[in-house]
Formats: structure tokens, C-alpha cells, sequence
């Protein structure tokens, strides 16, 4: 299921991604779904908590498919 989440900036990190696309709730919560090895960028497991995300990157969690667009 693919959704589409606009940035104004050059970059966002990955856990402030997640708050934003409302996947997380708290930074804390959005710590504990990397850490849990269910996100992936760009088809490639993600660790990194504050891996930075570029427009044209895209991060799966479970069924969900967010595409960073430039806004």
C-alpha cells in the first residue's frame, strides 16, 4: 500500500519520518519500531534510527510502503 509524504527540507531523519507519517507516535516509539529490524529504506533493512531520507527514498514498514516526495 503505498502512501506519498512531501518534505520541505533537504532531508529527514528516519525516526522523525516515522512520527511524521503517524506510524509513531513519540520519538521513543519510533526508536522502538527500528530497533524491532521491521523498517526498511530503499529495500535494504534499517537500523539507524536517524539515517537521513532524500526524496525518491522509500521506507517499508510491514504492509506499509512511504515514498519521500519533494514538496
Amino acid at each position: 500500500e503505498r502512501h506519498d509524504f512531501a518534505i520541505r527540507t533537504e532531508f529527514i531523519r528516519l525516526d522523525q519520518f516515522l512520527k511524521y507519517c503517524g506510524l509513531a507516535e513519540t520519538g521513543g516509539h519510533a526508536k522502538e519500531i527500528v530497533a524491532e529490524g521491521i523498517v526498511s529504506v530503499n529495500g535494504t533493512p534499517c537500523l539507524q534510527r536517524g539515517k537521513k531520507l532524500y526524496p525518491g527514498d522509500i521506507v517499508t514498514v510491514e504492509q506499509y510502503e512511504l515514498h519521500v516526495t519533494a514538496e
